[in-house]
This record gives structure tokens, C-alpha cells and sequence, in this order.
């Protein structure tokens, strides 16, 4: 009965170490190791408070990697690296985990600053609705729907949204006391 408890057990170990070697093949295969030189230049990860919507979404397509370019001062173990971070981040740890980081491909010429962005502690940011660019009329075979192009702050017009009409006026009702 013991023999017969402890060969099943073998194969119960047996099966779960095969299982695990067919997920982790699995995941090789979409893997990559990132690593990153003393001197390059990375952007940091933020996210969007959620108290803000967009796309009728909240947060799903905000950028993520805004914050920066800042330059790598060293290898901080395996999966870390220290950051050289500005003077408004001087209570911010610099150390930072490789999957907060994005490599910076080419440095831009214009980058947002780090006090437009209002960026909080834990390195949320809130965007606030700036102007309204453009009003319509959307409709179903019954109803229409006022909608209305909303410029966000820290985005340009280009990456301007439509929004219903009725949620830019209930939270920022003096953009419309122009009608």
C-alpha cells in the first residue's frame, strides 16, 4: 500500500514537472532579455489615475512610457538599474525594475517636462480636459447623440478624442459657458 502511495506520488511529480517545462517552452518562446548599457537613455512607466476617461475606457490607451528620457548610471543587480532622475524626482528612489523601463531609440528634441505632467508619488498622472475643438451630432435611427473633440492636456491635437457631450460638461462645465 506505502509502495504503491509513493510510486503515485512520483508520477504525480513527474507530471506536473513535465507540464511545467511545456508552459515555460511556451513562453520562451515570446521572451526576450532586456538589457540596457550604462549611458543609454530609457523612458520610465507611469499610469493614468483612474479617475479619468478615455476612449469610454479608463486608462486602457494612455500612454504609458512618457516620463523622461533619463540617462542609466549603473546595473543594480540582474533586473534593476539606477536612473539619473531630475531634480523634481529627488524623493523618488532611482532604482527602478528593467519591466518600468523602455529604451529611448532616439533622443527627441522636444519632451514633455516633468511639471506639466503633475506626476504624483507613485508615479500616476491625471489629464484634465483642456479645450473643445469640435462639436457633432451622432445618431442612431432614433436617438442622437451630441458629441463633442476634446484636446486632453500633455497630447496634441492630433491625438485629440470624441467624447458624448454630456461627460466634458458635468465635469468641466465652464468650457461650455461660451454657447
Amino acid at each position: 500500500m506505502f509502495v504503491e502511495a509513493a510510486e503515485n506520488v512520483a508520477k504525480v511529480w513527474e507530471n506536473l514537472r513535465i507540464a511545467q517545462s511545456r508552459q515555460k517552452s511556451y513562453v520562451d518562446k515570446h521572451r526576450r532579455e532586456l538589457t540596457f548599457e550604462e549611458g543609454d537613455f530609457v523612458y520610465l512607466k507611469v499610469s493614468l489615475l483612474r479617475d479619468t476617461k478615455r476612449f469610454h475606457t479608463r486608462g486602457k490607451l494612455a500612454p504609458r512610457y512618457i516620463i523622461g528620457p533619463f540617462k542609466i548610471k549603473k546595473r543594480v543587480g540582474d533586473l534593476a538599474y539606477e536612473l539619473e532622475l531630475s531634480e523634481h524626482l529627488s524623493g523618488v528612489n532611482p532604482v527602478f525594475h528593467v519591466s518600468q523601463l523602455r529604451k529611448c531609440l532616439k533622443l527627441p528634441e522636444d519632451h514633455i517636462s516633468l511639471e506639466a505632467v503633475d506626476l504624483q508619488d507613485n508615479f500616476e498622472y491625471l489629464e484634465h480636459l483642456v479645450q473643445i475643438l469640435e462639436r457633432a451630432e451622432k445618431g442612431t435611427r432614433r436617438t442622437r447623440i451630441p458629441v463633442c473633440k476634446v484636446l486632453w492636456s500633455n497630447h496634441s491635437e492630433r491625438e485629440a478624442t470624441w467624447e458624448k457631450e454630456s461627460e466634458p460638461r458635468e465635469k468641466y462645465p465652464h468650457l461650455f459657458e461660451n454657447e
